[in-house]
């Protein structure tokens, strides 16, 4: 396989990996503005207490991405950083005020309006922003991009703002709220905390069908390749059913309150929702103007990008994984784990 090829799939699976995890953060944020019932209270802790310790940690996958896009394919960063810089900007807005907010909710003054004044700012911005990125898909896996040599002349607003991108957007936010909800199924310390977030992932993973299903049918006039790579590919086949096999299992599980197993259900399905626009879209990076091969840096970056992401996966990943299970959230008033030695 070409080396711009494995650097390709390596960019995708930074940003699969930024969905499962930092999508379901901003999921997170939907839910705590949306907190309602007698537990409004203990649906906003476990929330916090779930992405306290690694919602910082989770951007590692943006932040590895990007890194692998400007340095291994710097024509194609270069376009997409000018025509999607306002909706870029506005995500980055988005993150550090989300950020900014859930920081300053937890240690700010103590008082119910201080709380209430940062919970909406970090609701709000876990909203907006999914649904920032989800439209920055969708421009980037349209054709509204447009190129003369180097330059982009396609404007910085219609590529974004198009019925299809904003379709994408709205579907994003859906799937990241639908993984968080199914993510605290499992992290809920009572059965009552339990069910709310249970029936929360299954209203919201019914309506992923419907999103999904406008967000593939506008792709046909706004993303011809896409919809070519999703309907007339024996690759869209496996993908379709391998997605549809994934949902109904979470569905099940859920139905069933097998949370453990739903979550990977339910991140196999995300999962395979972004590969399969990554893998539609191969090898066009900016359709039609940039692919894999003419976006790419010199043979010898690529290389050294793939043995620095090699051995940074070494280190970093058991890192990440001693994280988690170090900072698994605990029911109030539980012991907090001891690291393994």
């Amino acid at each position: 396989m070409p080396t711009e090829e494995v650097l390709g799939l390596a960019v995708a699976g930074t940003f699969v990996l930024y969905a499962l995890l930092g999508g379901a953060d901003f999921g997170g944020g939907v839910w705590d503005l949306l907190a309602r019932g007698p537990r409004k209270a203990e649906q906003r802790a476990l929330i916090a207490r779930a992405i306290g310790p690694v919602w910082e940690v989770n951007h590692v996958w943006l932040i590895v991405g990007l890194v692998l896009l400007f340095s291994g394919f710097p024509r194609a960063f270069a376009a997409l950083s000018v025509a999607l810089h306002v909706p870029l900007t506005l995500l980055v807005l988005g993150i550090v005020f989300r950020g900014t907010a859930f920081t300053f909710r937890a240690y700010d003054t103590r008082g119910d309006a201080v709380e209430r004044r940062w919970g909406v700012v970090f609701s709000v911005a876990s909203v907006v922003a999914p649904l920032l990125l989800g439209m920055c898909v969708g421009a980037v896996a349209s054709d509204a991009i447009r190129m003369q040599g180097h330059a982009v002349v396609s404007g910085f607003f219609a590529s974004w703002l198009s019925p299809f991108a904003v379709s994408v957007g709205v579907l994003t936010l859906g799937l990241f709220a639908f993984l968080a909800a199914v993510y605290l199924t499992h992290e809920a310390h009572t059965p009552p905390l339990a069910e709310d977030f249970r029936w929360r992932a299954l209203v919201t993973g019914a309506l992923l069908f419907p999103l999904a299903l406008v967000a593939l049918l506008l792709s046909r006039e706004g993303a011809p390749r896409v919809w070519a790579g999703l309907s007339q590919t024996p690759f869209a086949l496996a993908l379709h059913v391998g997605t549809a096999v994934a949902a109904v299992a979470a569905f099940a599980l859920l139905w069933t309150r097998r949370f453990r197993a739903a979550r990977v259900a339910a991140a196999t399905q995300a999962g395979l929702i972004v590969l399969g626009w990554a893998v539609s879209q191969a090898p066009y990076l900016v359709y039609p103007g940039l692919t894999l091969r003419s976006a790419a840096s010199s043979p010898t970056v690529q290389r050294l990008l793939l043995v620095a992401l090699a051995i940074g996966a070494v280190a970093v990943v058991p890192s990440l994984v001693l994280l988690f299970r170090v900072f698994r959230p605990q029911a109030p008033g539980a012991a907090t784990p001891v690291p393994p030695t």
